[in-house]
């Protein structure tokens, strides 16, 4: 099919204004694009990434300084080829052409080429804030509660116009009657985290309140981004019942959906975790009733089963009672006999072992040792003082011998013994010290230091 060059609304001869029709148009549009933006670079980062089963990856590129953005295609094999990861987050810069999507007419860039450009802003907060409560273990599946199984009230924080308060609704009343209390908030734009968290706190205040669904509707990735505020984490991680987030897609990942207890795909999916069908309740219903009835036979059976039995048991009780008396009886007559043998057994041994006792007595075997050591005693006083005596007479005369030869003797008789002080030695002659020695006189009593003149 021929397009139309895009010129403009012309006139005809005749002065009537040329009328396009829409699909006219949009080619001519489609046709001035792709001549003038044949091949441009664009950066930014990537959003609501998908892959279809084509192969082809369609993305939203996003203006990281600018509330701005562009739908992008890339087909099959220039995906496969593409240095870039195309995942949410990334931060990319692109090659391609810029055409126009004319069934819809929605301008959009047809990349070629896809090359790394780092991660961008909303990916980075994202995964800053996750792993920062990720390590105070927020996130951690142990933290995680239970939904009850039957609530009484269900709480439901969103935006009171969104589609998502509808579904919810629609939803829990068609499978369960339950009580609904909405906590309005703001769910996108600057103020939304704020608005979040004020809505939380005040829905805790209604009583009876058993668990909180969390959301909102589908929507671009930077649409979502009130959810991945760490504001609105720790206000559902405090929050005193349990938490159901229910934002976006079932693709859409946000910090909320992971601190939250449990994660719902969409608010419908929340309303149906939260709410059970009235169909499977009265199924549980027959069940438990038919489980308790039949525990009840079976228990009412059981006692009439015990109640027979000990009945048969007592029908005879005086023939009972007589044959346990007999036994009784021979019991007693047993444990009598058996009492009387071990006693005399015992008495026969006790008198065994005071016989061996009587006969190993210390106190003879003391007395016969007491007399043995006096006459050692005796033997040794009469042998040792004629020892003694000579030993006595050998040490006097040891002693005076060696008093005569002390020369401390010598020195009580006036005489002296002369040290040479140098050397410490005794002076035998006169000839061992020489002039200014000093010399040492040792007395009977005292000492005296001279030195030598000549």
């Amino acid at each position: 099919m021929s397009t139309l060059p895009f010129t403009g609304p012309k006139s005809s001869q005749n002065g009537d204004d040329t009328v396009y029709r829409v699909a006219q148009l949009n080619r001519a549009v489609r046709s001035v694009l792709e001549a003038k933006w044949s091949s441009v670079w664009v950066a930014g980062e990537l959003s609501d990434v998908t892959e279809a089963t084509s192969g082809h990856v369609y993305f939203t590129l996003n203006d990281e300084r600018e509330p701005a953005q562009v739908r992008v295609v890339m087909f099959r094999n220039d995906a496969r080829r593409s240095k870039a990861k195309l995942e949410n987050g990334s931060r990319v810069k692109l090659l391609g052409q810029v055409s126009l999507f004319t069934p819809r007419g929605s301008y959009q860039l047809i990349a070629r080429i896809a090359l790394p450009e780092g991660l961008g802003d909303l990916h980075a907060n994202f995964e800053r804030v996750r792993l920062k409560l990720e390590a105070e273990g927020l996130l951690a599946d142990s933290r995680k509660r239970a939904l009850p199984h039957l609530p009484r009230v269900l709480g439901v924080v969103t935006s009171r116009s969104g589609a998502a308060l509808h579904d919810i609704i629609q939803i829990a009343n068609t499978r369960c009657p339950v009580r609904i209390v909405v906590s309005p908030c703001q769910v996108q734009g600057n103020d939304a985290p704020a608005s979040i968290v004020r809505a939380l706190k005040l829905i805790q205040q209604v009583p009876l309140l058993d668990v909180v669904i969390v959301g909102r509707g589908g929507g671009a990735s930077e649409d979502l981004v009130a959810f991945n505020d760490e504001r609105v984490a720790r206000a559902i991680a405090a929050c005193r019942v349990p938490v159901v987030s229910a934002v976006g897609h079932e693709v859409d990942i946000t910090i909320a959906d992971l601190v939250a207890d449990v994660r719902a795909a969409t608010p419908s999916n929340a309303a149906e975790l939260t709410v059970p069908e009235r169909r499977i309740l009265h199924g549980e219903l027959r069940t438990a009733h038919r489980s308790l009835q039949r525990a009840i036979e079976v228990r009412v059976g059981r006692g009439r089963l015990r109640l027979e039995r000990s009945s048969q048991r007592l029908r005879e009780p005086r023939a009972a009672l007589a044959r346990a008396r007999a036994r009784l009886a021979q019991l007693q007559a047993r444990l009598l006999r058996a009492h009387n043998q071990r006693l005399q057994r015992e008495r026969a041994r006790l008198s065994k072992q005071t016989e061996l006792l009587s006969r190993a007595d210390p106190r003879r075997a003391l007395a016969e040792h007491r007399t043995r050591w006096m006459e050692l005693h005796t033997s040794l006083i009469r042998l040792g003082k004629p020892l003694c005596q000579k030993g006595r007479a050998e040490l006097a005369r040891r002693v005076s011998q060696l008093d005569a030869l002390s020369p401390l003797r010598s020195l009580a008789r006036g005489y002296a013994i002369a040290l040479h002080e140098p050397t410490g030695k005794a002076l035998l002659r006169a000839s061992d010290a020489k002039a200014g020695d000093l010399i040492e006189l040792r007395l009977h009593e005292g000492e005296l230091r001279t030195r030598v003149e000549s």
